[in-house]
């Protein structure tokens, strides 16, 4: 009975020191940011569309700093995945462990810069108005239209660092391709430097086909969204973006990974629409910068995971290209208990390291 006595106090006095350390530590910081657009005026995309306003909309956090010169020299652009927006990064894997003080990416030293990337967010896109009639965009329009969003909207003529993920890791080599000045240093997380064909394609043209044969697709001029093929179109790219230990170890029941279809399920196609998603996706149509690499003179440190289903391993790609680019690092994340498929990407605690050793690398020299 006194040794059942002593645990039960224990436990409670533990609880109670938890309880108090737990009020006592500093809550996670929370970030807003500044949230601003710059409008294009006559804007000419690669199809030969174009349009008499493209609304940009972007977040920024920190201050920037001017050199001597008056140059901004302090600025990170930090791109978003396909679907995604200016708050993606802002998820707390991803923003707790790389902007608070001291950390890699701290907000009192650096001036971070979000792009709601052209037909994400509150940028321009299909479904303010123009439906299938929007301008058919691809990346070299969404990295010209980032780029000249930087120059006139934020004055900003140079970037520390470009970090991309996913659809941002992409851009980050067509930047690097058109633009191989404008930065010091490119952080590619979760994509190859290829163009997007085999599975990868076909997975995207899979979503893209199940939106427009659902008959209330109606050629893009639906007045209520085409649910099934929204769901169908979700359901794959669920499958694209897994972990499979991951998902085994965190739903090892089938009542448990039917839930977490359903809910999932019901979220995404909730805060889906048709058009754009058919845009976003197919933004890749032309992607490759495979053939020239090599006009890519800073530092590149480009990080893929092994268990990423979009980028799998075995192509055996990225360590090919890495030799192409003169100053390219590539890192095969293992799978860990800590990756998380292709959306490792987002969980910055375990490559942040690696960022830290980019920065190191590309100081600039004064």
């Amino acid at each position: 009975m006194r040794n059942m006595l002593s645990i039960a106090l224990f436990i409670l006095a533990s609880a109670a020191a938890a309880q108090s350390a737990s009020k006592q530590a500093p809550a996670a910081p929370v970030y807003h940011g500044v949230q601003s657009e710059y409008t294009a005026k006559d804007f000419h995309f690669g199809s030969g569309e174009t349009l008499p306003e493209l609304h940009l909309h972007y977040l920024t956090l920190g201050t920037p700093h001017r050199n001597a010169a008056g140059h901004v020299d302090n600025a990170v652009l930090l791109l978003h995945g396909t679907g995604g927006n200016e708050h993606t990064l802002f998820n707390p894997v991803f923003a707790d462990v790389l902007f608070g003080p001291g950390q890699p990416l701290d907000v009192t030293k650096y001036y971070l810069i979000f792009p709601d990337d052209i037909g994400h967010g509150d940028s321009s896109k299909p479904s303010d108005g123009l439906h299938m009639r929007f301008p058919h965009y691809d990346y070299d329009d969404m990295v010209r239209s980032q780029h000249q969003m930087l120059l006139e909207g934020l004055h900003v003529d140079h970037l520390r660092l470009i970090l991309g993920t996913s659809m941002g890791c992409m851009q980050s080599f067509v930047w690097g391709e058109t633009y191989p000045d404008f930065m010091d240093a490119l952080m590619p997380l979760a994509c190859n430097a290829v163009a997007l064909a085999g599975r990868n394609r076909m997975t995207r043209y899979m979503a893209i086909e199940n939106i427009e044969h659902d008959p209330n697709w109606k050629d893009g001029e639906y007045t209520s969204e085409p649910l099934e093929g929204l769901r169908d179109a979700n359901e794959m790219l669920l499958i694209m973006g897994s972990s499979p230990l991951q998902m085994q170890k965190h739903y090892p029941t089938r009542e448990t990974a039917e839930q977490y279809v359903d809910k999932y399920l019901e979220r995404t196609v909730a805060a889906t629409d048709a058009n754009n998603m058919i845009y976003y996706i197919n933004a890749s149509r032309n992607y490759d910068p495979s053939a020239n690499l090599a006009k890519i003179k800073v530092p590149v440190m480009w990080i893929n995971s092994a268990d990423d289903f979009i980028n799998p391993p075995e192509l055996g790609i990225a360590e090919k290209q890495v030799h192409e680019m003169p100053r390219a690092t590539f890192v095969l994340l293992p799978i860990t208990d800590a990756t998380r498929g292709h959306g490792t990407h987002t969980v910055a605690s375990i490559w942040k390291d690696y960022l830290v050793r980019l920065l190191a690398e590309s100081e600039p020299k004064n």
